[in-house]
């Protein structure tokens, strides 16, 4: 199996380009199933969940033309496309899901595996359900398919969600667009990456009022157009290596993302002792103009209290780096997760590193030690894995990160990225002691 192997302790030093937000691109693709010919997306991370939406479109019936490097997916969607997304890929990837509402209300019938992706807690899909019901579809689970079927289309409705779910907002907004008349969707998600696909949709000629806030209203349009679409920044990578100067007293200059779709990861970061500078408009790696922040942390960080929470508060998705982060404090920290139960995974892992944690219900009580130890250990999610890295930087000797299939899910050039910021960092390959023969 092949793991990332870090000695350290290391500082992260340096300047990092951030692309586009996995929680964005991914969506941006499926709602490209909404309007036939050729849609472009650009400022796309060369990252394996990319990879999986391609395959599923190209199995769906799509052409898909994907450069890596260049950053560029170029999706052509034909006037009929396949309904069904199997087991095979979503069973990998949760935003699969993502193609049910477009399909329902494109093709008037969606079958798509139950979803796969991290093993984070229980995120069921009845919002989902409730959501595509209201607006006229019949839905059943057939054999580990959820399928939806609207045969004379969907039609406009009032939609309460009773929590603000990024993917069944997200869901309900791309059917929406193409059922007749207004639908309303209130406590709807607010994320940036929400705002970014609500600006493709209108781009593609959809109507929608409200965008950024909690009501959203949609009127619905006979068809939508193919167009070019830059996806939104990712806040999330950007937070790691945010994060990651904090803890390891370091000087990074993120490129690609501003503190402004990141307020409160800002402010906390700030608590920590860290100097955070917002450098507005600045030239990006690839000539583009975009934003930028830098990040200078304390000599040692204080311990910070953060309790995730849906935008605009802090981001469940960062919340392995607050441990980290408080792992290595100077003083006693709390982390309260108010979204996900079983993202406690890591903390088992972290441990093994000398992280002091304890557990009470949903909260993480964590007791800072001046440095941590080198130690080997798995990543259960994608997050999870690259807060490992992220506390390694502190830790004393060797340490090994297995599970980095996870990690590579959401993390571009991770260790290329991470060398360029000074770490002493490769991928290697390491015999499975269980495999036989």
């Amino acid at each position: 199996m092949d793991v990332f192997r870090l000695t350290g302790p290391a500082q992260l030093t340096g300047t990092i380009d951030v692309r586009g937000a996995k929680n964005s691109v991914l969506k941006l693709m499926a709602a490209s199933l909404l309007a036939v010919g050729r849609t472009t997306i650009t400022n796309v991370p060369a990252i394996r969940d990319v990879r999986i939406m391609v395959e599923l479109l190209v199995r769906l019936g799509c052409t898909v033309d994907y450069d890596a490097d260049g950053g560029v997916v170029v999706i052509d969607v034909p006037a009929e496309v396949g309904i069904q997304a199997d087991y095979e890929l979503v069973r990998a990837m949760r935003a699969s899901i993502s193609v049910l509402g477009p399909l329902t209300a494109r093709m008037r019938a969606a079958h798509v595996a139950l979803p796969g992706g991290d093993a984070i807690g229980s995120r069921g899909l009845d919002m989902h359900q409730a959501g595509l019901e209201a607006l006229g579809a019949v839905v059943h689970l057939d054999h580990g398919y959820f399928v939806a079927e609207a045969p004379n289309g969907l039609r406009g409705t009032e939609i309460v969600l009773e929590f603000p779910s990024v993917g069944a907002t997200e869901n309900l907004v791309m059917a929406a667009t193409l059922a007749h008349g207004a639908t309303t969707i209130a406590n709807a998600a607010r994320e940036p990456e929400i705002v970014d696909i609500c600006t493709m949709l209108v781009e593609m000629g959809a109507q929608i009022e409200g965008i950024g806030t909690s009501d959203l209203t949609i009127t619905g349009v006979e068809s939508l157009q193919p167009v070019t679409h830059r996806t939104v920044g990712d806040r999330i990578v950007a937070g790691t290596f945010a994060f990651g100067a904090a803890l390891s007293a370091g000087d990074v200059t993120v490129r690609g993302v501003g503190l402004d779709i990141m307020p409160n990861i800002g402010m906390k970061l700030r608590d920590s002792g860290a100097t955070v500078d917002d450098l507005g408009d600045i030239i990006l790696g690839d000539g583009t103009e975009g934003k930028g922040f830098r990040v200078i942390g304390a000599e040692r960080p204080h311990a910070i209290r953060v309790a995730t929470m849906p935008f605009p508060g802090f981001p469940t998705d960062l919340q392995p780096f607050v441990i980290a982060l408080n792992s290595v404090s100077d003083g006693i920290g709390l982390l309260s997760e108010n979204l996900f139960e079983a993202r406690w995974r890591f903390v088992q892992e972290i441990a093994r590193l000398g992280a002091k944690v304890r557990i009470d219900g949903n909260h993480a009580l964590v007791t800072g030690s001046e440095s941590l130890s080198g130690a080997e250990v798995e990543a259960s999610d994608i997050r999870a894995g690259a807060g490992l890295v992220m506390a390694a930087l502190r830790a004393g000797g060797v340490t090994e990160v297995s599970g980095i299939d996870h990690i590579e899910r959401g993390y571009e050039n991770f260790v290329d990225n991470l060398r360029s910021l000074g770490v002493d960092v490769q991928r290697v390959v390491k015999r499975d002691v269980l495999s036989f023969g």
